[in-house]
Formats: structure tokens, sequence, C-alpha cells
């Protein structure tokens, strides 16, 4: 019997059979440079015909700051998704607290934004992590957040 590799790159597909979410929630495109249960590198295209441009703002299209969140904390959960080989089986995450949160940049239509976490804490059902989110090599958010993963039984 041949053990399989732990997959380095988490396309779309791979993400739809971690994550339940869905369009308009499901705001991570792409997770690369996976590390199994320590870091991984999101990545979220922001385009203009997404839902929350329509009122955030309508002259002034900005990526809403707690979705900058929610795209990295996906990006964790896809990271231990694929580092416990939990495609196809229904775990949910719940977030438990958001701390040292800043924003430094606005990001737009057209920006590319590029999610690391890392995790501080880990391998149970609570896990803590620390991310950064950047365009084009600047920082546009960074926060720590604590989530329960809510594993299959079995």
């Amino acid at each position: 019997m041949t053990e399989t590799a732990i997959p380095t790159v988490a396309d779309i597909q791979l993400i739809k059979r971690i994550l339940p979410h869905r369009y308009p929630f499901l705001l991570v495109d792409k997770v690369r440079d996976i590390v199994p249960m320590k870091s991984a590198v999101g990545i979220k295209n922001v385009t203009f015909n997404e839902p929350q441009f329509t009122g955030h703002f309508p002259d002034m299209p900005i990526f809403p700051g707690v979705q900058i969140i929610e795209a990295m904390a996906q990006t964790a959960a896809v990271m231990v998704g694929v580092s416990m080989d939990l495609a196809d089986k229904n775990m949910l995450v719940y977030f438990m607290g958001v701390e040292s949160c800043k924003f430094r940049r606005k990001v737009g239509p057209g920006d590319q934004m590029v999610m690391t976490v890392t995790t501080k804490r880990g391998g149970g059902k609570v896990w803590k992590f620390s991310a950064r989110a950047e365009v084009e090599g600047e920082l546009a958010a960074e926060a720590e957040f604590t989530a329960m993963m809510d594993f299959p039984k079995g």
C-alpha cells in the first residue's frame, strides 16, 4: 500500500471539497505553498462583479475588511483540510475570536490578495492563526484569529 502525498496546492475544485462556502461567500480562489499543519498562501482575485461592490461603495468599490479576514480564515481552513485529508468530509469551521487586526491598504477590483497564514496553535478542535494579506507586496491587513474546527466523526 502506498501513502498518498499531501498536496502543496489546492485549486478551486479541492477548495470546494473542503470548505462548505459557496458563491458569494467563497473568498479564496487558490491555496499554494501548503506546509501541512503549519502554513499556506491563499490567493483571492478581486473582481468588480462581486455583489459587495454594489453597496460598498457604489462610486468607490472597496473590498470589506471583514471579508478580508474571512478570506484569510478560509485559507487557514483549507490548509488544515488538506493537511488532515478532510476533502468530502463535511468539515465546518467557526470563528471564536479575532485579535490584533489592522487594515493598512484599500483592496478593490483588479487587486490580487495574497494571504499568508501561519498556525500558532492547533492539532485539536481549537486552532489559532496569524495572517497577513498583501496586494502587490504591500500589506493590506493583518490579524490573529481563533477558530473551532468541527471535524467529521468516523
